[in-house]
């Protein structure tokens, strides 16, 4: 449906209002007395009060009584917006993947306490874009940026009775409409250009933009909550409604209601918006919060969905970033691994196995190095490549780095639910004490498992993703799903001690080191044999190479083998690194040893053909970096103490 309004230009704010049968049981809520956000609306004003005109029913009713309540004091407003601007000379960065480290922050969140960001600007796109700030994402060495959501979004009802509200932003309305609330300069239109602008800044710095999409549901939550846009609309169309029960809701999302990306005009509303985000708003990809969700059929997840298929083919989006949150609550919605080419994934595997290695629960050596060298096992196939697996051992949702070294239990009490939100099950270890201690040998070691987490993180095969404000030791104070807290417990502290600010220069220097060799980087998996390329140097060994502590390669034997201490050498002679006029060179050669113990290990390093001696560029044992060009011949013994990593140039 469309219409025209003469003399209407930006800035004007306006709803709907539909009318049509309200029969719940056959899933039909049409209420006229409902103000009805468009969907497609380029910017939003205005808060969500909570007040019962908001409900589609009348309080202390059921859902199947129709309230007559008019909601438009209470809702916000969608905005005309003259979509006009100035882009100069921005361009994308087009990062390729395999060089690729990306770094997940909330756009209010990472300012909010940024002494370099004037007060006003603080939580907004516009301090975002401020110098300084990009100056840490630019030293730091990450080549994007992974936003939370910034679609438009509202709090649910229950937080807002809580006194609480909805941080993350997982909780869309407008798919169209940057979040208002992130605006410095109003929200009549002007987040539209902030917005832009930021991205343009960004893009300056060479950082790429990702944005956190989450599709898969929407702020309308399930037949008890509001009535804002979609559910006013065309409720039956744009959701999926239970078989045999339509005033009900398919839940595969957890949050009440799964939209119906199997709907044309659903698809079409979710393609209309991708493209506007790439063309319009410069954005370099996405990652879709629980993605398998779009594509379950009548309950079943179907990996050649219709939804892939039009992906695929449209010229736009399928030149973007594409990244997978690959699960959903439903049944059978755990599809890692199940994404089709260009599709990448959010890897849980990895950040399972990794995370029971440090603490000490040993799994298989066959995990452990599948993980480490880029998980073939899962993404090898249908023209997949070790890019496919997003790599990290963090994120927003979860324990911070420095909490997960800090804490064996969550403490969620700030969020109002009785600490029984949040995962249990955080394969996390503490280090001996629960949370704050002035324990030295604990805080030594806490600060150990953290440079052990983020070398085995950034020298993995893959596209690492790092958690902000995890380079300088960022702590929740143990609450794992602080997802309602807008507050100090939520917003990066920038005043970084001096062991923070060692911890930053000790990710710089990883982030770097993988920068300037590409056998961290391969555009294909590691064979666990030589290459046959002409056009490479024959070095004697295999591409990647297993070792245990007495400096012998592993059999396949050991493959089921639990172990805490295990060597991983790569190859770079073998990988198809390209020179500065596109000739292939010889790349250097390294091997990386974990030691997840807590005695010392003395570690015989492999000797001919793999090298002669060996160069050590890092060492976790210590806060310091190691001196520029110490040596250890091979066949001799390197002393690793308990719980340490250590990375060595391979000399032939």
């Amino acid at each position: 449906w469309h219409g025209y309004l003469p003399g209407i230009g930006p800035g004007q704010r306006y709803g709907f209002r539909c009318d049509g049968p309200f029969d719940p049981a056959w899933g039909a809520r049409w209420n006229p007395s409902k103000l009805l956000l468009d969907p497609y609306a380029r910017a939003v004003e205005g808060s969500l009060t909570l007040d019962e005109a908001i409900f589609g029913y009348p309080a202390g009713r059921d859902d199947l009584v129709q309230s007559h309540r008019d909601s438009a004091p209470f809702v916000p407003r969608s905005v005309v917006v003259h979509d006009r601007f100035d882009w100069g000379d921005d361009r994308a960065p087009a990062v390729p993947w395999s060089d690729s480290v990306i770094y997940e922050m909330h756009v209010k969140g990472f300012t909010m306490r940024h002494p370099d960001v004037d007060p006003e600007l603080r939580g907004t796109y516009r301090g975002l874009a401020q110098p300084g700030v990009v100056e840490h994402l630019t030293r730091l060495g990450v080549t994007a940026v992974e936003l939370l959501p910034i679609h438009h979004f509202v709090p649910e009802p229950a937080l807002l009775r809580r006194g609480l509200t909805n941080y993350w932003g997982y909780n869309s309305i407008a798919y169209f409409a940057p979040h208002g609330g992130y605006s410095a300069s109003g929200q009549r239109g002007e987040q539209v250009r902030e917005f832009k602008e930021m991205v343009r800044a960004l893009h300056a710095a060479g950082l790429e933009v990702i944005l956190d999409v989450v599709y898969n549901h929407t702020a309308e939550g399930d037949e008890l909550g509001p009535t804002l846009c979609f559910r006013g609309i065309d409720n039956g169309a744009y959701y999926k409604l239970l078989a045999g029960d339509a005033r009900r809701y398919a839940n595969y999302t957890g949050t009440g209601n799964t939209l119906n990306a199997r709907s044309p005009f659903v698809l079409q509303l979710i393609m209309d918006s991708l493209r506007y985000w790439v063309t319009e708003m410069h954005v370099d990809g996405f990652r879709f919060d629980l993605a398998a969700a779009l594509a379950r059929s009548s309950s079943a997840v179907d990996r050649f969905a219709s939804f892939f298929d039009v992906v695929q083919q449209d010229p736009v989006i399928s030149r973007v970033k594409l990244i997978a949150e690959p699960w959903d609550v439903g049944e059978g919605g755990y599809q890692l691994g199940n994404f089709p080419a260009p599709w990448a994934e959010w890897n849980g595997r990895y950040r399972d196995t990794v995370r029971d290695f440090w603490r000490g629960h040993q799994p298989d050596v066959s995990e452990v190095a599948y993980r480490l060298s880029g998980s073939s096992d899962l993404f090898r196939g249908d023209g997949r490549r070790p890019h496919s697996s997003v790599n990290f051992v963090t994120a927003h949702d979860g324990f911070t780095l420095r909490d997960l070294v800090s804490f064996d239990t969550k403490h969620n009490e700030a969020n109002g639910e009785g600490n029984c939100d949040g995962d249990d099950h955080n394969r996390s270890w503490n280090c001996g004490v629960e949370g704050e201690t002035d324990d030295a040998e604990v805080l030594a070691l806490r600060r150990r498992q953290q440079r052990n987490l983020m070398t085995t993180l950034l020298l993995s095969t893959g596209v690492p993703m790092i958690a902000a404000g995890d380079e300088m030791g960022r702590t929740q104070h143990g609450n794992n799903n602080a997802y309602c807290l807008d507050d100090e417990t939520s917003w990066l502290d920038w005043a970084v001690d001096d062991w923070g600010q060692v911890l930053f220069d000790f990710t710089r220097h990883l982030i770097a080191v993988r920068r300037e060799h590409p056998v961290f980087r391969p555009r294909s998996f590691f064979l666990g044999r030589p290459v046959q390329e002409p056009s490479v140097a024959a070095s004697g060994t295999k591409d990647i190479g297993w070792f245990d502590a007495n400096g012998d390669e592993l059999d396949h034997l050991a493959w089921a083998e639990h172990r805490h201490t295990l060597g991983m050498f790569l190859d770079g002679a073998q990988i198809h690194a390209p020179g500065p006029r596109g000739e292939r060179i010889r790349g250097e050669s390294f091997l990386l040893l974990l030691h997840a113990a807590p005695g010392e290990v003395a570690f015989r390093l492999p000797g001919e053909p793999w090298a002669s001696s060996y160069e050590v560029v890092l060492d976790t044992s210590d806060d310091r970096q190691p001196v520029p060009g110490l040596r250890v011949d091979a066949g001799h013994e390197l002393a690793m103490p308990g719980h340490s990593a250590a990375l060595l140039r391979a000399l032939r």
